[in-house]
């Protein structure tokens, strides 16, 4: 039986195609019912605030005659990560399994009914950015010569005989430069670095940091594109999104701040400027192409599920790696320079827990 010919009023539970159950009670339309003052008003509100919250860590970070205190920078760059990780899990991996997952219609439907396309694709987004990672760690440790650990000789007891004397002939040059930039790159109550670090170090964590940074970036991006088209077109629920996106939105854009501001450009780079100014700009612009496609844009529609869950497949596994790996393991865990100092470790352990807690919280709306 095709989909013209089902008859939802005349079901019969124990013979229909469940496929075509599902696909009925999915499917939607356009939901538009005006409110566009109220509409258009969110594209500036949205773009106001999410654009200063993002630039507020690096501001603080960049800018040292503002003189920040030590607190508020590690709020706003702990809260973020939190916030990062909530979105992976709350907003990003629910609504895609949601969308493209195997009780979805697209999932019950074709060759999408072949294989759990959903979690591969998250999959293959996670291996995509560790492989990118680790290629810029590597090409970092070639390039400037900076020796890893031989774990090999840590589990075993022997060493690498291709690598023994080398690594024997240059440690102590290493390590100093190690060191420092470990320290640059990781250390979160660095409030006053020391200007002696060499140029090298700097950029030497810059190329080892950049490459994920921007692809966590791209990822949030993708979010955001489609939030901003879902509220420049969604009907009775406006008055709850528009106010919950604005939060929503904010909180993102921290997270983005707080990650890019533990980055160090070079002096006078107008890269982390351009990266928040990116962000701050795709929801309006996405709220835009929304108001213009507010008649005939259809969220509903199993086109747009398979393009949203797609989008938000691959951003959750960004998101995942990003925020688990290179916000909380290295920051916690395998960071050999983290402050000693209770207080402001627990500080920074509650920060991330209240972001974590409050995206989550969000979720219940947006």
């Amino acid at each position: 039986m095709s989909s013209a010919d089902f008859n939802a009023s005349s079901v019969d539970l124990d013979s229909a195609d469940p496929t075509q159950i599902i696909c009925y009670l999915n499917q939607g339309g356009n939901d538009y019912d005006g409110r566009l003052g109220a509409r258009v008003s969110a594209l500036f509100v949205i773009l106001i605030v999410s654009t200063a919250v993002t630039f507020f860590p690096v501001v603080a970070k960049r800018v040292k005659r503002l003189k920040i205190p030590l607190y508020v920078y590690l709020f706003a760059r702990y809260f973020g990560a939190g916030v990062i990780v909530a979105t992976a899990f709350i907003h990003l991996l629910d609504p895609a399994y949601e969308e493209i997952g195997p009780a979805s219609c697209v999932g019950m439907t074709g060759h999408w009914a072949d294989y759990a396309w959903c979690p591969a694709i998250i999959l293959t987004s996670v291996m995509f950015v560790f492989l990118l990672d680790f290629g810029a760690s590597r090409y970092v440790e070639v390039k400037y010569g900076v020796s890893s650990p031989d774990v090999q000789e840590a589990v075993t007891g022997h060493r690498d005989a291709t690598v023994g004397q080398t690594e024997e002939t240059n440690q102590a040059r290493d390590d100093a430069a190690a060191e420092a930039a470990y320290k640059r790159k990781f250390r979160p109550d660095d409030d006053d670095d020391d200007d002696s670090s060499q140029t090298s170090d700097q950029e030497r964590s810059f190329k080892q940091q950049i490459t994920a940074f921007l692809i966590l970036e791209f990822g949030v991006i993708f979010h955001s594109v489609i939030i901003g088209l879902n509220l420049g077109t969604t009907g009775d629920e406006f008055n709850t999104l528009y106010p919950v996106i604005v939060f929503h939105q904010s909180f993102e854009g921290l997270g983005i701040g707080a990650r890019m501001s533990a980055i160090p450009f070079p002096p006078g780079s107008w890269l982390p400027w351009f990266l928040c100014l990116a962000y701050g700009l795709t929801t309006p612009i996405a709220i835009a192409i929304g108001i213009g496609l507010r008649t005939t844009y259809n969220s509903g529609s199993f086109t747009a599920n398979v393009v949203s869950g797609v989008l938000d497949a691959l951003s959750a596994g960004i998101l995942l790696y990003t925020g688990l790996v290179e916000l909380l393991a290295r920051d916690f865990l395998f960071n050999p320079y983290r402050t000693r100092n209770n207080t402001r470790l627990t500080f920074m352990v509650v920060c991330v827990l209240l972001g974590t807690g409050t995206m989550a919280l969000l979720g219940k709306w947006a």
